[in-house]
């Protein structure tokens, strides 16, 4: 019996020591962005389909991210009259503000540096697409064979959404509706380490008790 329950608590030891939060699995990519007021909103369409108005502001921010609401906004100046002062409005075309977001070291793809972020006004045919727009003012661009989005600017110079097992998040990273950040966690101990403490105390005191029953028996 003794030998059995040493084992147990063997086995709920290894449970407490591997209860840290697990690894996301994220991917390396451009994110698009529509300006919508003072917040922005995830693009629902590609660039290449995408067809801004006249006044539009439109941001690109490169980040490791698992989906659309884990996505890290673009961060820095999102201001058309700001962006376009110098870029007088014009018959037959129209204005687009963009604002282009590198990105963080830690999103970076091994041996790259991200450059400065940057903001740039597009002034493009009036049925311009926003890729037609990122192009004229902040090529060269890049895109895989299933037109998605790899390089604004020649950043970053290879790979596209790849796959990556873990990440540091980004303190504007929206979190998912629902849930914490990372920087947001109060701190406390894991469910799965209370669960695991809870275990090797539990059989700790049964290995007392039939410590006591078996002296009990020989006395």
């Amino acid at each position: 019996m003794i030998r059995r329950l040493a084992l147990l608590l063997l086995a709920a030891l290894v449970i407490v020591a591997g209860a840290g939060p697990a690894q996301a699995t994220g991917y390396r990519y451009w994110s698009f962005w529509d300006r919508a007021g003072d917040e922005w909103t995830y693009a629902t369409q590609g660039p290449s389909t995408a067809r801004p108005s006249d006044g539009d502001v439109q941001g690109f921010r490169f980040s490791v991210s698992e989906d659309s609401g884990d996505a890290a906004q673009p961060r820095g100046t999102a201001d058309f009259a700001a962006i376009c002062a110098k870029t007088p409005a014009k018959e037959g075309s129209k204005r687009v503000a963009l604002v282009l977001d590198f990105g963080t070291a830690s999103d970076a793809p091994s041996g790259e540096t991200p450059p400065a972020g940057r903001t740039a006004c597009a002034r493009v045919a009036a049925d311009a697409t926003t890729a037609d727009a990122l192009a004229a003012v902040a090529g060269p661009l890049r895109y895989d064979t299933n037109a998605l989005l790899c390089a604004i600017a020649g950043y970053p110079g290879a790979g596209c959404g790849e796959q990556v097992s873990s990440r540091k998040q980004d303190p504007t990273t929206t979190a998912a509706p629902g849930q914490k950040s990372e920087q947001e966690d109060d701190g406390g101990p894991s469910a799965g380490l209370v669960t695991g403490m809870a275990i090797v105390a539990a059989l700790a005191a049964a290995a007392a008790w039939q410590s006591r029953r078996r002296r009990n028996a020989n006395s």
